[in-house]
């Protein structure tokens, strides 16, 4: 799978309603097949940064995310709400889902 980790940094005028912002397409990526998921958070130490989690089944469903007209459109609603470019780390490992974490088991 493709596993997806991008930081977005927004101006401070737009920081209240990024989330709206991204509303559309998010919604139209966790409904394109081969979205295992598309989850975003909110930095507690930096309330203007902005976490997106996400995850791609193989090369075929990741490429289709990046040329799709939901991908192009949301980028560009972003730009404006934008103070820097996103830092993102984009890698293919092995697995299909989030496994148990072995160092702290419960129940």
């Amino acid at each position: 799978m493709y596993f997806i980790v991008v930081k977005f940094q927004t101006k401070p005028e737009h920081t209240d309603t990024f989330m709206e912002r991204v509303a559309d397409f998010t919604a139209a990526t966790r409904a394109e097949p081969g979205n295992l998921w598309f989850d975003w958070s909110r930095s507690i130490e930096d309330p203007a940064e902005f976490v997106l989690v996400e995850a791609f089944a193989d090369d075929e469903a990741a490429g289709s995310h990046v040329n799709s007209e939901h991908f192009k459109a949301g980028l560009e609603s972003m730009r404006p709400a934008l103070l820097a470019t996103p830092k993102i780390v984009s890698r293919k490992v092995e697995g299909d889902s989030w496994g148990d974490m072995g160092e702290l088991q419960i129940g």
